[in-house]
């Protein structure tokens, strides 16, 4: 039965114009998408790129332990980069909580700080038993115990809390991002304008850690970008919030807590207490600056070692991890004639100029180099009668993108090799460390006996004749000296064989008018300590760290489930749940979104590209040390090859996708089949042409796919924010490096190119015909899909026009 049947008419009672309801004036209606969207494209991807980098510094230097795992806070700015992508079509406006959000995050992280430090007694955060037997060592977390008479918390839930946080405090950026990609019809073009948004993020944070700036400089560029993005929305919350930000972060960066000055170098916060010399990174007691002859036995043992044995002094020495000087003040007070010291950080270094109380810098016989100590070692000619590893142990991961820390390559066979082919004949190398347990100090002496053939000199303080590997050695500082057809060390074994003892005093000027080689204590003061060889159990050691797995700290080819794996698998479980919170009213709802879903391909192309990225970063690290210029360079030149891959897919526009993965997964191949190590053989020039071409071209590759594929895409703010999502499945398969090497890495990353290329989907044939008459400018007068229904209309909020 229909309304036009004559039964039906008579009762239908159809309302008189005069008794209508007088129609109401329609409202008005503020559009969400961008006014400027080319330009609030590039300032959204400036302020993400920055924005991201400046909270995996501060959020790493304020949490306690975070500093050991800032991927958590990468991963976090991706995931909401991407949740802001998928729900660009909502009419809520979740730029509005950004600020508040950032101010809570912060508030939250200082109160952790305090809390930390305040409930020192009673407080303890579990970082996979570090107290006990742990499978992977974090150098700085163990100093408290995880008894039960303390409150212990774990650390994944510590980084579960700033994950979420961090992550909800970035969907209004990845959600403006999303806006404006709807709002631009060549996507590529967009695309070209996000890079080159990034490019400049990265290098101006550069030049700011170049000049060491503080972060509360940082933070004044970020507010400034929030405030013009909610700037129609300004209320009072907002602007109070970026007030209390500004004054948290200003807290943060002069150091209330500290008993003493505060800086912050490329690497980390650096607290310095001018009473004790005692230096601080990142809230972890770091190095203490000492007066040698006073309190300075562990750094003047092996230079008295070597004189009482019948030795002339170390002429030319090479101090890896120089620090604050105290290693070179003590091969100067023993008679070197020259010192090559090698510090990474420059802000560590400054410090020793200014304060150390032995003024080692100011000596016209050392040379400081600021630079990564396995780079510096392969460039340098020079030759040494000695070469220190200095308490080398950086408590910071040299990027964002591995678990690798600054000092990792520096414990591999071919470091060692290294170092072995900058000694003079005869040279001796020292190693030495808290090494925190025995099995460490077992795989570095079987490292050294595989390179140099010989059996190293293993001593301890306080001395222990057998160095068992589950032995806790946290407070015991071993040395290793090893040299081949060394006479200085052959001198040094040969009075340990006759006289059984060597006795240095807390106080080493004590020992500079006697032979301390006695089988019987210089006198009976408590202050004298025995040293005698220890020997190293190696029982069970057989896996030996190189360039492709440098895990010295890792007992095996695993991934922990405490820390790490409990970290993945909570990082992976709240990204599932923070998705589904956002889009939900997307895909589910009763508004929901038609004929736009999540890209399988986007999402693997972003998994695979993140594994690209950490390769490149790690690569590189290898090749050309892992200091953070060097990492910034690499960082900037990736996104200058998507540059190029995004200007040759506007020129060349390419149809068939196939030719390029096939290159694709040829160039990772020739990635895989050639060790990272054998560049190291090759020329300066050719060492770099080599190495930019089997990292760069494969990010090439990967830009040409992504930019074709986002060439065609109907759902910009859909399809990006998959890409995006997949950077997250990319970041926890990194933790595999743990257990197949980095080179192996890539096979994990050309699976998920394969994966990719599977779940392609081929555009509108609209399109294609478009594209075919009249080049990409003509998608955008493509037949569009029915408009997209984003939410109920009870909302008080429009929808944005999606393209």
């Amino acid at each position: 039965m229909t309304t036009t049947d004559p039964a039906v008419l008579p009762l239908i009672e159809v309302p008189r114009e005069a008794d209508a309801p007088a129609p109401r004036p329609p409202e008005p209606i503020e559009s969400n998408a961008p006014r400027r969207p080319r330009l609030d494209l590039f300032l959204i991807s400036f302020l993400i790129l920055f924005f991201e980098l400046a909270a995996i510094r501060w959020f790493g230097s304020t949490v306690v332990f975070l500093t050991f795992f800032t991927n958590i806070v990468l991963l976090a700015t991706f995931l909401g980069m991407s949740v802001g992508l998928l729900t660009a079509s909502r009419r809520r406006n979740f730029v509005r909580w950004v600020i508040p959000l950032s101010l809570l995050s912060m508030a939250l992280a200082m109160g952790t700080f305090w809390a930390y430090h305040h409930y020192a007694d009673h407080l303890s955060v579990n970082v996979g038993g570090q107290d006990a037997a742990p499978k992977l060592i974090y150098f700085g977390t163990e100093y408290r115990p995880t008894d039960p008479s303390r409150f212990v918390v774990p650390l994944w839930a510590v980084a579960g809390v700033f994950f979420s946080l961090i992550a909800v405090m970035f969907v209004g950026l990845g959600q403006q991002m999303g806006r404006a990609f709807d709002a631009i019809p060549n996507r590529v073009w967009a695309y070209t304008i996000d890079v080159l948004g990034s490019l400049s993020g990265i290098a101006l944070f550069g030049v700011m850690s170049y000049f060491r700036l503080s972060p509360h400089l940082w933070f004044i560029l970020v507010t400034l970008l929030l405030l013009y993005f909610v700037r129609s929305k300004w209320n009072a919350p907002q602007v109070l919030g970026a007030i209390g930000m500004m004054f948290l972060i200003a807290m943060s960066s002069y150091g209330v807590g500290h008993r003493g000055q505060v800086f912050w170098s490329p690497y980390y916060k650096v607290a310095y207490t001018n009473h004790t010399g005692g230096i601080d990174t990142n809230n972890i007691s770091h190095q203490e600056m000492v007066k040698i002859w006073d309190n300075g036995a562990r750094y003047a043992m092996p230079h008295l070692l070597n004189r009482d044995a019948g030795n002339a002094p170390f002429d030319d020495v090479l101090v890896i991890g120089a620090g604050s000087g105290n290693d070179v003040a003590a091969a100067l007070l023993n008679g070197a004639r020259r010192v090559d010291a090698v510090e990474i950080d420059p802000t560590i270094n400054w410090i020793g100029r200014s304060y150390h109380p032995d003024k080692p810098y100011d000596d016209p016989r050392v040379t400081v180099h600021l630079d990564d100590g396995r780079s510096f070692v392969r460039k340098t000619d020079q030759k040494y009668d000695l070469a220190v590893y200095a308490l080398v142990d950086s408590l910071v991961l040299h990027s964002g993108y591995s678990s690798l820390r600054l000092e990792n390559f520096l414990f591999t066979e071919e470091a060692m090799r290294d170092v072995k082919a900058r000694l003079k004949p005869g040279g001796v190398f020292a190693m030495y460390n808290y090494f925190r347990f025995g099995w460490v100090a077992g795989r570095l002496n079987e490292m050294v006996k595989k390179v140099y053939g010989v059996e190293p000199v293993v001593v301890s303080l306080p001395y222990q004749p057998t160095i068992d590997p589950q032995t806790n050695q946290r407070d015991v500082i071993t040395f290793l000296l090893v040299g081949t057809d060394s006479e200085k060390l052959n001198n040094i074994k040969r009075k340990f064989e006759t006289h059984k003892n060597f006795w240095i005093n807390f106080k080493p000027s004590d020992n500079l008018p006697i032979n301390a080689f006695n089988e019987l204590k210089p006198s009976d003061s408590q202050w004298w300590q025995q040293v005698s060889p220890a020997k190293v159990n190696s029982a069970g050691i057989s896996l030996l760290p190189t360039d492709d797995w440098p895990q010295l700290y890792l007992s095996g080819r695993t991934i922990p489930w405490a820390p790490n794996g409990q970290g993945m698998a909570v990082v992976g479980g709240l990204s599932i749940v923070i998705l589904l919170a956002f889009t939900w009213p997307v895909w589910f709802g009763k508004g929901r979104r038609i004929g736009a879903r999540p890209s399988g391909q986007m999402f693997f192309l972003g998994a695979g590209f993140m594994l690209l990225e950490t390769k490149g970063v790690v690569h590189m690290a290898l090749l050309f040390g892992s200091t953070w210029i060097v990492n910034s360079v690499v960082f900037f030149a990736i996104l200058v090859m998507i540059l190029i891959a995004n200007l040759y897919t506007l020129a060349a526009r390419p149809r068939k996708l196939w030719p390029y993965y096939l290159l694709l997964v040829i160039a990772l191949a020739v990635n895989i089949l050639v060790p990272m190590n054998w560049f190291l053989s090759l020329p300066g020039a050719w060492k770099t042409i080599a190495s930019c071409a089997v990292v760069f071209v494969p990010v090439f590759f990967a830009g040409v796919i992504f930019a074709t594929a986002f060439r065609d895409s109907r759902h910009p703010d859909v399809d990006f924010g998959s890409n995006v999502a997949g950077i997250i499945l990319g970041g926890l398969s990194e933790q595999l490096s743990m257990v197949l090497g980095f080179n192996h890495l890539l096979l994990v990353a050309a699976g998920f190119y394969v994966l990719s290329a599977v779940l392609r989907r081929r555009p509108p044939r609209e399109v294609e015909e478009a594209r075919d008459q009249n080049g990409d400018e003509a998608v955008k007068e493509a037949p569009e899909p029915p408009p997209a229904i984003t939410e109920p209309a009870a909302s008080a909020e429009p929808a944005i026009a999606t393209a």
